[in-house]
């Protein structure tokens, strides 16, 4: 690809210069930059990439793309004949040389989007292995891994820069994936990270209060999860998968509805996709799905009521894409609980341990309440150790603390990743709402000693609850980065306390 062959598929205000050079890459990271690269300069939430123009140009840039009209109009007076296009947004103009250089694997792809607060990772796992059943090959992007036909990689985003998922699903397309299965944060949208993909099939799980250090308002949350569906910015999709139960399903459906998007909605005993009925058991559940395209009694290895949402918004997905009500139903009892979400860690112990990624105060209920149906019929407790992020929004960190006293017997407040705050000073936003539940806690800031704490604490038959970071194998602390697994973790402490597989 030469340079008038990317600039006639972005939208440019300016250029100036060319090059016969063949293109060796898109880079919007001038550390990345390689001789021939063309580098994407553009207005970032935290930095701007116009800063590093020069950097860029001197690691080799073959052309540069710039949000900026001083930096333009700089480059064409002191960088005369080089190739620079000026363009309105830079995101926008990112995803439309990325999407050229890689030669529109979008193109190729059936794309599915799942968004929400709680339940993208999980739907979006449950969604590909559906697909994955009817012998599809897939691309996978979502927060604790990427999925490339097969080749499973880590994660670093939820949602990559569209760079980064250009390039992903067009070594997807060359291995012979036809679907797309991504989760879609309310940042991306926000960004315009997705412009470029067509989304086949939408799913919305549901809103609860998350990352307003960021929006700033729930209904700048909202209106950042319904740019997915309503046509404003993003084309609309084929169907929108809407959870029923979400007070913001009417208003959401009628958003999509109105761009052009069927509707289909799902819940328990709601919505057309339904489970009209259900048994929990501690391996899973037992469901009664009714659906315009049939009904089934199928069983799950997924255990909870949540997992019940999850499953019915994934089921309903892969059916939008065509695989057969039928086969679906099938394919359930093979599905497996997803790493970090309600993750079993199991050393023989007589009580239940369960790592989970439950970092929002609705999640954190939902937890609780599972915990609490396992535990009904025994009468024994649920301990829940959990903690907040530093650096993010810090209104949750009360509510958190009463949805834990709400549903635990015992709480163990800890520190998630405190990353620059001192987390003594995350635990004391935290306490209030804990203290006005009631609940007995203890406080130890050391994760790992508040693990061993909940798990000394442990009796047969309780539920010990490990929340906040799920999948996550490092933990962020000021300056540094160190290896932490909760799993990992738990499974040594209960080793030392002489609990051994298979013993």
């Amino acid at each position: 690809m030469k340079w008038n062959d990317l600039i006639s598929e972005v939208a440019a205000i300016g250029s100036a210069g060319n090059s016969a050079a063949p293109i060796g890459g898109i880079e919007y990271d001038s550390r990345r930059v390689r001789p021939g690269a063309v580098f994407v300069a553009m207005k970032g939430g935290s930095t701007d990439g116009n800063r590093f123009v020069e950097s860029a140009i001197a690691a080799g840039a073959l052309g540069i793309i710039t949000d900026s009209a001083q930096t333009f109009d700089h480059l064409i007076v002191y960088q005369a004949g080089l190739p620079v296009i000026h363009v309105e947004h830079g995101r926008r103009a990112l995803a439309e040389a990325s999407a050229a250089f890689f030669r529109h694997p979008e193109r190729s792809l059936a794309a599915t989007g799942i968004t929400g607060t709680n339940g993208k990772t999980t739907t979006a796992f449950l969604t590909e292995s559906l697909l994955n059943s009817a012998a599809r090959s897939s691309v996978l992007i979502g927060t604790i891994e990427c999925h490339i036909a097969g080749e499973v990689r880590p994660s670093i985003h939820t949602t990559p820069e569209s760079r980064d998922l250009f390039e992903l699903m067009a070594e997807g397309v060359a291995r012979g994936a036809e679907e797309l299965v991504t989760e879609v944060s309310s940042h991306a949208l926000d960004q315009g990270r997705m412009i470029g993909i067509p989304f086949d099939v939408a799913v919305f799980t549901n809103l609860t209060r998350d990352h307003l250090d960021y929006h700033q308002t729930l209904e700048n949350y909202f209106a950042a999860k319904r740019l997915l569906f309503d046509g404003s910015v993003y084309p609309p999709p084929r169907i929108a998968v809407i959870n029923a139960h979400d007070p913001r399903a009417g208003e959401l459906a009628a958003a999509a509805r109105g761009a052009g998007a069927e509707i289909r909605r799902y819940g328990i005993a709601k919505g057309e996709w339904r489970a009209a009925s259900y048994t929990l058991t501690p391996l899973g559940a037992s469901i009664q799905l009714e659906s315009p395209a049939g009904s089934a009694c199928v069983t799950s290895r997924l255990a909870g009521e949540v997992n019940i949402f999850n499953l019915l918004a994934a089921f309903t997905a892969a059916h939008a894409r065509g695989v057969s009500f039928s086969h679906l139903a099938a394919a359930v009892p093979t599905l497996k609980p997803v790493p970090g979400r309600f993750q079993p860690v199991n050393t023989g112990q007589p009580f239940t341990v369960i790592v989970d990624y439950a970092h929002t105060d609705d999640a954190l209920r939902n937890l609780t309440a599972l915990a609490r149906q396992m535990t009904a019929a025994s009468g024994s407790r649920v301990i829940t150790l959990f903690g907040c992020g530093g650096d993010r929004d810090r209104s949750k960190r009360p509510k958190m603390g009463q949805a834990a006293g709400e549903g635990s017997d015992l709480v163990v407040v800890t520190s998630d990743n405190p990353r620059s705050e001192d987390p003594a000073a995350i635990v004391a936003e935290i306490e209030p709402g804990l203290r006005a539940t009631g609940a007995a806690y203890t406080v130890e800031v050391d994760r790992a000693n508040a693990i061993r704490l909940a798990l000394e604490a442990a009796k047969p038959g309780d539920v010990v609850l490990l929340a906040g970071k799920g999948h996550e194998k490092e933990q962020i602390l000021a300056g540094r980065t160190i290896p932490f697994d909760d799993a990992e973790v738990a499974l040594s402490i209960l080793a030392e306390l002489g609990y051994r597989e298979g013993q």
